[in-house]
């Protein structure tokens, strides 16, 4: 759980951790069928049709290359359609291209490098053959040629297959719910629950919620559709995937299968692991009663967040106090200098002071939507909470011990 009492440490150190320790599950993902190299392929296809899909699949790569074939992007000519497709084993892409295709083949080639290389290519059509007893693809345009060395298909990876019934959800809905909430997920890798988003459908209802122990969001989203019974930790990482992957379509199509999650939008798809494990009890960690309740100007806090930010370095907290009709926010850095700026606020009573992380504090303020925000404060050891005005968004933030 959150605790209660807060310390004074850099964002990510091991005493600021609030969330109980998770328990780590490796994940088995559902295998297809990786085709054959064939009898080799010859493909032609426009340039900058083959530049716009290789971004889309590139993005899947493996960068970390201890496994050299998921540095690749597999290509796979079958029945006269050119399908491409990459992973890292957390998160796969895939799409298909129009291109001419002569017979069947599959083999994977350098991702990064074929991604380069196609950008610079000269001329608007590509020519691309691959003859399986070479070992080397041919790539050719205008008067430009390239061989390149590749890996096996048959050692890539085999990909979760596309099976699951699927559902269409609200793009908008869906990806509004990912933007509010995802910030709050944990890079953490040691605890991979916590790099997760719980998801969850119900009764017409989306909920998600991301934690990495020092904030919490949680984000409820109404649809007007039927959705599909689903409740699992994805990877946080795969849902901001698809926010970029899913910008210009108007549904996304959702399906669930054994351990993996399908999204399909427009002719790419997304497969993503499920993340094993238990995900922290999110709503006992939310406080019920609060000392102190006030509604602030949204614009006018985020922009003096962000001023005083600017002073809040090498882990300085900053300060927040409130008194009579007035919010005062301040930082201090030792050698850098200090910044204080004050705005009105509706708050009656004792003083209150409480110290929050600069960029914790500035993400929840960004998170709100509308001309207000809900602030909700208890003392300065307490979780503190920032809501929306349409009460669909909460944002719980940890605390900092000031000194003195």
């Amino acid at each position: 759980m959150i605790k209660s009492e807060a310390e004074t440490v850099e964002p990510g150190g091991e005493a600021q951790s609030h969330v109980t320790e998770m328990e780590e599950s490796e994940i088995e993902i559902e295998e297809a069928a990786v085709p054959s190299p064939g009898m080799g392929m010859k493909i032609t296809v426009a340039k900058d049709e083959l530049v716009a899909k290789l971004g889309v699949v590139s993005r899947a790569v493996s960068s970390r290359g201890t496994v050299q074939v998921l540095s690749g992007i597999l290509l796979t000519a079958e029945g006269g359609t050119l399908s491409l497709a990459a992973t890292d084993m957390e998160v796969s892409l895939r799409t298909t291209l129009d291109a001419q295709v002569e017979g069947d083949g599959a083999v994977v080639i350098p991702g990064k490098l074929l991604v380069d290389l196609a950008r610079l290519l000269p001329e608007s059509e590509v020519k691309l053959e691959y003859r399986p007893d070479e070992g080397v693809a041919h790539i050719a345009s205008g008067t430009a040629s390239y061989r390149l060395n590749t890996y096996a298909a048959e050692d890539f990876p085999r990909l979760p297959a596309i099976e699951a019934q699927l559902h269409a959800i609200d793009r908008e809905a869906l990806l509004d719910t990912i933007d509010r909430v995802a910030r709050s997920a944990s890079r953490d890798e040691s605890r991979p629950v916590l790099t997760g988003i719980l998801v969850r459908f119900e009764a017409g209802k989306l909920v998600m919620v991301a934690t990495d122990s020092y904030r919490l969001s949680v984000k409820e989203t109404d649809l007007g559709g039927d959705a599909p019974e689903l409740e699992a930790i994805i990877p946080a990482r795969a849902l901001q995937e698809l926010s970029r992957l899913a910008g210009g379509a108007e549904t996304i199509e959702l399906g669930v299968h054994e351990n993996h999650v399908v999204f399909g939008t427009g002719d790419a798809w997304l497969t993503t692991r499920r993340i094993d494990g238990q995900f922290p009890n999110y709503r006992q960690l939310l406080p019920e009663t609060f000392e102190v309740e006030l509604t602030v100007a949204r614009a006018e806090l985020g922009d003096v967040v962000r001023r005083v930010s600017v002073m809040a370095q090498r882990n300085s907290p900053l300060r927040l106090r409130f008194a009579e009709g007035e919010l005062t926010v301040s930082a201090q850095t030792q050698d850098v200098g200090e910044a204080k700026e004050s705005l009105p606020v509706p708050y009656t009573g004792e003083e209150f002071v409480i110290g929050f992380n600069a960029d914790f504090l500035r993400d929840g303020v960004d998170s709100i939507l509308g001309d207000d925000v809900l602030v909700k404060l208890i003392n300065p050891l307490r979780p503190a909470i920032l809501v929306d005005p349409a009460g669909d968004f909460t944002y719980l933030i940890m605390p900092i011990r000031l000194a003195g």
